[in-house]
């Protein structure tokens, strides 16, 4: 869908952002918003528990600190929200923010429903305002140079693609709700398979999952371990896998084969460095991602606050988002039936 999109403010003046929700994530955000991105004010920080927003404020020097979060969505000096709220209220945030007519940036999952996805991209393009998503993987440079060349035709056609998650440690069980794996985990690998095989849409997905780390927790809705294969309209095969626990670190990877050579990447050394001892050879590993996606993370406002200027439409747009989230709902079937799902057949949550 294109739209055109209306632009809040000259570019002379510091564009002013809000975030929502003060989180782990949210507090990187609002870090990045204050101090990291030139041309960009961290004008105010609202989240529902009490204290939270005005601690963090005090902290970056944000004045403006609200419980409710419709009083930032009301002050017509907002130019461009961040959300960053936990996933089952992304939706109904993005389609509040863009009636209000400001520039929306919503973390993963955008949604997860295509009925709330479908109201969210349509109340943006409703409101002319950018919808942003935050797939960071396609920030990243190592990935984004190898969307450059798979786009540039280095490779050939796309023929094999694989994409893993590995995080370093299961959370707390009983915190994580049903379907994680697949709607905020793999969501990320879904976006980024897509991406590393441009003009290409999944046709059916097959699924596998369960819960090998902790398989008391099955009962109750907990999946910490899939493998995901999608079959794409150019042919190419795919594969998805993630794991809720890699001991030796945070482990995101890619490999696309086409045909006519093949690229990797990711890697979840801190440095390059590689030290040889009696005992062997060893690195030391990421175990954060905002330590392995430090500048994506980064790149990815500046994208935003980018498009929130200028009414450009952002990398990572509200319609990539749905698509990531017909995999994973096609994923859930998959798993739920035993078989294989087409995504023109798919039944929506």
């Amino acid at each position: 869908m294109t739209t055109s999109m209306t632009v809040p403010r000259t570019t002379q003046q510091p564009l002013a952002v809000g975030l929502i929700g003060a989180g782990r994530m949210g507090v990187f955000h609002a870090e990045t918003l204050a101090h990291r991105l030139p041309g960009v004010r961290l004008a105010a920080i609202a989240d529902p528990a009490p204290g939270t927003a005005q601690s963090l404020g005090d902290r970056l020097g944000c004045t403006a600190a609200h419980t409710d979060i419709g009083d930032l969505l009301a002050d017509p000096h907002i130019d461009a929200v961040v959300i960053a709220t936990p996933a089952r209220t992304h939706a109904d945030l993005v389609e509040a923010a863009a009636k209000a007519g400001k520039a929306v940036y919503c973390e993963k999952p955008m949604a997860v429903t295509l009925a709330e996805a479908d109201r969210a991209i349509k109340a943006a393009a409703d409101a002319g305002v950018p919808l942003q998503v935050g797939f960071n993987r396609r920030y990243d440079p190592g990935f984004r140079a190898a969307h450059e060349k798979i786009t540039a035709g280095a490779i050939g056609t796309p023929q094999l693609l694989r994409s893993l998650t590995r995080d370093p440690k299961l959370a707390d069980p009983a915190r994580i709700p049903p379907w994680t794996i697949f709607l905020e985990t793999l969501i990320h690998d879904f976006d980024i398979l897509r991406h590393l095989n441009p003009g290409a849409e999944p046709v059916e997905v097959s699924a596998l999952a369960d819960a090998l780390i902790r398989p008391d927790f099955k009962d109750h809705g907990l999946l910490d371990t899939a493998v995901v294969t999608v079959r794409f309209d150019n042919g190419a095969l795919a594969t998805a896998e993630a794991s809720f626990q890699a001991v030796y670190g945070y482990d995101v990877r890619a490999e696309v084969l086409g045909s006519a050579g093949m690229l990797t990447m990711g890697d979840l050394r801190r440095t390059h460095l590689t030290a040889y001892g009696p005992d062997g050879a060893n690195a030391e590993c990421v175990t954060y991602d905002q330590h392995l996606f430090h500048d994506a993370y980064v790149a990815e406002l500046a994208d935003f606050t980018d498009s929130a200027r200028t009414g450009r439409a952002p990398t990572a747009t509200g319609e990539d988002a749905r698509a990531a989230l017909s995999i994973a709902l096609a994923a859930i079937e998959s798993v739920t039936t035993g078989g294989t799902v087409r995504i023109d057949q798919l039944k929506d949550l």
